[in-house]
């Protein structure tokens, strides 16, 4: 069947990962546009409680008899083939699709869709743009791939012809969309249990850039040079932004102050603008404020309101995120999961006052891992003291050829004080026996280590106890 998701058509759609904070924000939409929503996880959590709230049918756990005759079964990459609500759905002869795909037909609902991609930032780029445009009266509507406390989580509804969402390079589902504006922040090699190497990777960045219709546009990062051999051969319009004075959207003379935030001179096309001031720091947020710049340019922004919104945005949970104080030490979480957030992340802790910087990391899936091994290594020069947690598997299942020790080894070859402790408890306890006066604490990875940044703040209450 062709799936009508126009406002005079309502459909029952299943979705099996409801859970997941992009599945979580597209049966969201769809419930606010009318149509019926059922769906399973694994566990129920926060987000499965509020779409409960929403009026949607939420199952813990998986069954065929959670599917009960939708008109379409939505499935996350997650999802196992032998998944038992798949299995059904195709023996019954109910359409199934995949996240990336569920999200293309949703755009087709929109006239206006920026999409903002890379292998880094998006979800602080996506943030920026979402609340400028927001600030703007615009109304968009909003599917962001981490929590934002301004919009309530990490959806909202608009009624206005804009989209604002994510686009994940990740088996090339960003291919699926329909981008009005596309922004490519980085291109960079991650993912390699999909990709074959890094040409695949630029080559399906480059179809996604080509999925701009000749009016649209494409915002680039000029200071990747992969990014802008793509670039070069496109027919819609294109912006580009950098510390370079030859970008149209720059920034020069950046200042960070004692508490880490940036400051920067901002030029478009070469004629100076204004001064910036962020409430984050870290040179890569001025990249993504630049990116988010040349959104607001497109659609026509003012600048009063661009740099009030910057000047506010305090950033998504989980990117540098500040949890609490210790003994005179902050505790800093961070989703940061690729050797290339890793040093953008201590980079920006370098700005804060410190006395030692600690980066507990916990590696995020085995190929990651293994593939980018001695990058991992290497991106940790700024961390005074390092330890690295068992590996979060994810999606992945252990096949005994990585382990978080490898990684230490590596580590410890570039003369790096580096300690392997698996359990969450025991980095706690030796945090606590060691952490110093001015000490900053950095939880790093995208799977559960900010627990330890929880644990580690709630430890002398418990003690007290």
């Amino acid at each position: 069947m062709v799936i009508d998701l126009s406002k005079d058509t309502k459909l029952h759609i299943h979705f099996i990962g409801i859970g997941g904070i992009s599945m979580s924000g597209i049966a969201h939409i769809l419930l606010e546009q009318g149509h019926s929503i059922s769906g399973s996880d694994r566990n129920a959590s926060p987000i499965t409680e509020k779409l409960k709230a929403k009026g949607a049918e939420v199952y813990v756990g998986h069954s065929r008899e959670y599917v009960k005759d939708p008109d379409l079964v939505v499935y996350t990459s997650a999802v196992d083939q032998s998944n038992p609500e798949l299995q059904a759905a195709r023996e019954k002869g109910i359409e199934t699709i995949d996240r990336a795909s569920m999200l293309g037909l949703l755009m087709k609902e929109y006239r206006y869709n920026v999409a903002v991609a890379g292998a880094h930032g998006k979800t602080t780029a996506t943030s920026m743009v979402s609340l400028i445009m927001e600030n703007a009266g615009l109304d968009p509507t909003l599917l962001i791939g981490g929590e934002l406390d301004k919009i309530g989580g990490n959806v909202k509804v608009g009624s206005s012809p804009y989209l604002v969402t994510e686009a994940c390079e990740y088996r090339e589902n960003f291919l699926k969309f329909l981008p009005y504006i596309a922004v490519i922040l980085n291109v960079d090699q991650d993912h390699l249990d999909y990709f074959r190497d890094f040409a695949h990777i630029k080559t399906a960045f480059e179809r996604f850039a080509n999925l701009v219709p000749d009016h649209g546009w494409v915002v680039a990062y000029q200071g990747d040079s992969a990014l802008m051999d793509i670039v070069k051969g496109l027919s819609c319009n294109v912006i580009t932004y950098g510390l370079d004075g030859d970008a149209q959207v720059a920034a020069t003379n950046m200042t960070f102050d004692t508490n880490g935030r940036s400051a920067f001179d901002l030029y478009i096309e070469r004629d100076f603008i204004d001064r910036i001031w962020l409430a984050l720091p870290g040179e890569h947020n001025v990249l993504n404020a630049l990116a988010a710049i040349s959104v607001s340019r497109i659609l026509k922004i003012d600048i009063d309101t661009v740099k009030a919104t910057l000047g506010t945005f305090t950033g998504t949970h989980r990117r540098f995120e500040i949890k609490g104080r210790l003994k005179g030490s902050m505790v800093v979480d961070d989703y940061a999961h690729h050797p290339a957030e890793i040093r953008a992340t201590l980079a920006a802790a370098q700005n804060f006052p410190h006395n030692q910087i600690w980066c507990v990391f916990q590696p995020h899936t085995y190929t990651r891992t293994k593939f980018l091994l001695y990058e991992f290594a290497d991106s940790f020069k700024g961390a005074d003291r390092i330890i690295i947690t068992d590996i979060y598997a994810a999606r992945e299942k252990d096949t005994g050829e990585i382990h978080s020790t490898h990684l230490v080894e590596a580590i410890k070859a570039n003369d790096q004080n580096a300690i392997y402790i698996p359990g969450f408890e025991d980095v706690v306890r030796h945090l606590s026996e060691n952490l110093q006066a001015g000490d900053l604490v950095l939880t790093v990875g995208a799977g559960d280590v900010y627990k330890i940044g929880e644990m580690l703040l709630e430890a002398p209450k418990k003690a007290a106890h």
